[in-house]
């Protein structure tokens, strides 16, 4: 919150001068290169920024040699790539700190984000309930890795076919019963809940499944009845982009309990300070 009260103040706040990140982008993104990149300048550091076309991870060299290459050139790396076992293999031979910017199965940037509005809006997340109302996909399951980690509950309710993989590594053995809990009906999710949240309904990469999951998905979209059994202060939120009319509806999105613009901010803040922290051990 420092780093976004200086932001917001126009103060300067450089600590990563002469510090450069590598950005290597597998899969498209808006709010991640932008968050990433605007963020590194305004630390004062600079960036590198590879794309598919320019360096496919593992094609024309194994992944383990480009993190030992571009490592050495690098203070920091984020990737946003398919399978979560590329950035893995990468980290296991970089010298320098590596951060997950998507992977199909986490998206840690984006939870963090999501707690730190949570937190500006609300105060602490402990004890609180989050419902999960769509896919059981990367942001489901980072989801239940934060809420072991920070004590609180999430609610899942997804079709029949696709919920939450939690025998997935990162998961398996890893979440409970006090802070995990499955619901057929996305109502019985969503009440009481002091946070709905939700995603597309088809991932990048699952373009092909576009009219099945239209259909298995239809009485998924967060609409004013799912919010109106949530608590009478529940937030909404949504990593973008959205779809209005399904997986949330417009009412829900543009209304006064939506603060997904305050939530896509909240990315560069956050993530200024992981970097900040990841390189100098602290923020100041």
């Amino acid at each position: 919150s420092l780093i976004k009260k200086k932001f917001k103040a126009y103060e300067k706040h450089q600590p990563l001068t002469d510090r450069t990140l590598a950005m290597i982008f597998e899969k498209a993104s808006t709010r991640t290169r932008v968050s990433f990149e605007a963020g590194m300048y305004q630390l004062g550091g600079s960036v590198v920024h590879l794309t598919t076309g320019d360096s496919q991870l593992g094609r024309a060299e194994p992944i383990e040699d480009s993190a030992r290459v571009i490592s050495r050139m690098v203070d920091l790396v984020m990737i946003r790539t398919f399978e979560q076992t590329k950035i893995e293999r990468f980290a296991a031979h970089s010298r320098v700190p590596v951060i997950n910017g998507l992977t199909n199965e986490f998206h840690p940037c984006q939870i963090l984000a999501d707690i730190f509005t949570f937190i500006e809006q609300r105060g602490s997340i402990r004890g609180k309930t989050v419902a999960w109302v769509g896919d059981g996909n990367n942001m489901a399951n980072t989801w239940l890795q934060a809420a072991e980690l920070l004590d609180f509950k999430v609610n899942v309710s997804t079709p029949s076919g696709y919920e939450v993989n939690d025998k997935l590594p990162g998961l398996s053995g890893r979440i409970s019963a006090d802070h995990y809990q499955t619901f057929n009906n996305p109502m019985d999710a969503c009440r009481g809940a002091d946070l709905v949240t939700t995603d597309v309904w088809t991932s990048m990469g699952y373009e092909a499944e576009n009219e099945a999951r239209r259909r298995a998905f239809a009485a998924w979209c967060v609409n004013a009845e799912m919010m109106a059994v949530a608590k009478p202060n529940a937030l909404f939120m949504h990593c973008l982009p959205a779809h209005r009319g399904e997986e949330v509806s417009a009412e829900v999105i543009d209304g006064p309990q939506s603060v997904v613009w305050d939530e896509a901010e909240n990315r560069m803040h956050v993530q200024k300070a992981l970097m900040e922290y990841l390189l100098l051990g602290r923020l100041r």
